[in-house]
């Protein structure tokens, strides 16, 4: 069985005792929340038995989670690097990963990734049939139906807990997009794959016409359907346009079949928007998905920060996650410039860890405030090792401290001037603290 079909069986099951005791709820909240499909569960059977230890849970009510994608592309080839990147990413709080690899072996690369991932993983099916299962053709316009539900029953064996399925582009979809026009056409890596192969072959797209034996793949192995958004914004001229509506309105049709079989499902958002849409778009999607769990990429408010990209997609996820989004995929330095590197991994998932945290405050998350209310008060009694500890980045907060030395009780900014030393003093004793900061000052100004 799968969460879902426990859920609707009443049983709570270790998976949702697990994610309650992690979010503060009750089991029983849970097991509500993932009866009506508002919060899934990405736990693989075949994972679940091996080495999948940190489960999450995603959705409403829940914190807001954050992904990171990783693997290899055509030009770089390196299995040592991407499985540092998945222990660096989950060092510094990736709630999920993703293998999005492109180059070499990609199924020998997944099981590298499997054998030491314990939070869960996601993938994308359709490269594999595309770059792999290809290399038995002549090309990608070779493949057939039984090809992509081959990459697919592959992945969920391997022990896949959550697959990027994008089956919501449609031929009448990508009309939509060549009549109005875009100013960046496609920019999904699969979904562009599946419109070249549906536009050449002038067909339906294989994974929509399929969809019913890919829920019965996924309910066999509880993998949990995360639906792709193949004509995503890919420019913030994009967003919300016919193509993407219209993807997005298959979408949530598709969400109405995953249910009714049973298959836990969320959907996939953009993407390029301006920071006045982001709402729109979150509640666009909830109520068109009748509030099935929203998995984000940024959002991106601007076009113009390459380079700093996991900035300006954190602070769009800031505000998406205030409205609603359930999960962010974080973006690093390096979107639209380059495969990342481990660094760039670490700083994308701080990044958005951040953007998570402040989301979690707007909506209201009680363990969230009061970490904030710890800080505020370690702050202000200047206990610097406990705000090292509360530190969404105490490394990075430590380093800067001690690289920055102070000769006083407070951080090398303010010195013997620290607002929080002054104020303090003269609250406990007012005369004696006075007569202290005079003297002190005096001798500085004299200095």
């Amino acid at each position: 069985m799968t969460q879902l079909q426990y859920a609707i069986a009443g049983k709570i099951t270790p998976e949702m005792e697990y994610v309650a005791q992690s979010e503060g709820l009750d089991p029983r909240i849970i097991m509500e929340k993932v009866k009506e499909g508002k919060v899934v569960i990405p736990a693989n059977k075949i994972h679940l038995s091996k080495n999948l230890k940190k489960l999450v849970g995603i959705g409403e009510g829940l914190k807001t989670k954050v992904n990171a994608n990783l693997g290899t592309s055509f030009d770089y080839v390196n299995i040592e690097e991407e499985k540092e990147k998945l222990k660096v990413a989950v060092k510094y709080g990736a709630d999920t990963v993703m293998d999005l690899s492109t180059g070499g072996n990609l199924r020998e690369i997944r099981k590298a990734l499997m054998e030491i991932c314990e939070v869960p993983i996601g993938s994308v099916p359709v490269y594999e049939a595309e770059f792999d299962i290809v290399k038995k053709k002549n090309s990608i316009f070779d493949l057939e139906h039984e090809d992509f539900l081959e990459a697919v029953e592959t992945h969920a064996k391997d022990g896949v807990d959550f697959m990027t399925i994008h089956a919501g582009i449609t031929l009448e979809g990508i009309r939509f997009m060549k009549e109005q026009g875009r100013t960046t056409w496609i920019v999904s890596r699969g979904g562009g794959l599946l419109a070249a192969w549906m536009l050449y072959h002038n067909r339906e797209n294989p994974l929509y016409e399929k969809f019913d034996d890919i829920l019965d793949i996924c309910r066999t192995y509880d993998v949990t359907i995360s639906l792709g958004d193949s004509l995503r914004p890919g420019s913030i001229a994009d967003s919300l346009d016919r193509a993407q509506v219209h993807e997005l309105l298959i979408l949530g049709e598709l969400v109405d079949r995953a249910r009714k079989a049973c298959v836990q499902v969320m959907v996939e958002g953009p993407g390029h928007v301006p920071l006045n849409e982001i709402k729109t778009q979150v509640q666009l999607q909830k109520k068109i998905c009748k509030n099935a769990p929203f998995y984000i990429l940024g959002m991106l408010p601007t076009d113009i920060g390459a380079g700093w990209d996991h900035i300006v997609g954190a602070i769009g996820g800031a505000v998406a996650g205030s409205y609603g989004a359930d999960m962010l995929c974080y973006i690093t330095p390096a979107e639209h410039l380059g495969l990342p590197t481990v660094e760039h991994v670490r700083e994308g998932v701080i990044a958005f860890k951040i953007a998570a945290h402040i989301a979690d405050i707007s909506k209201g998350i009680k363990s969230e405030i009061e970490r904030d209310n710890l800080m505020s008060k370690a702050r202000y009694s200047l206990d610097w090792e406990s705000q090292f500890k509360l530190a969404l980045d105490p490394e990075t907060a430590r380093k800067i401290y001690d690289e920055r030395a102070t000769k006083t009780k407070a951080c090398s900014m303010c010195g013997p001037f620290c607002p929080m030393n002054l104020i303090e003093k003269f609250v406990n004793d007012a005369k004696k603290a006075r007569e202290e900061v005079r003297e002190k000052l005096t001798y500085l100004l004299k200095v």
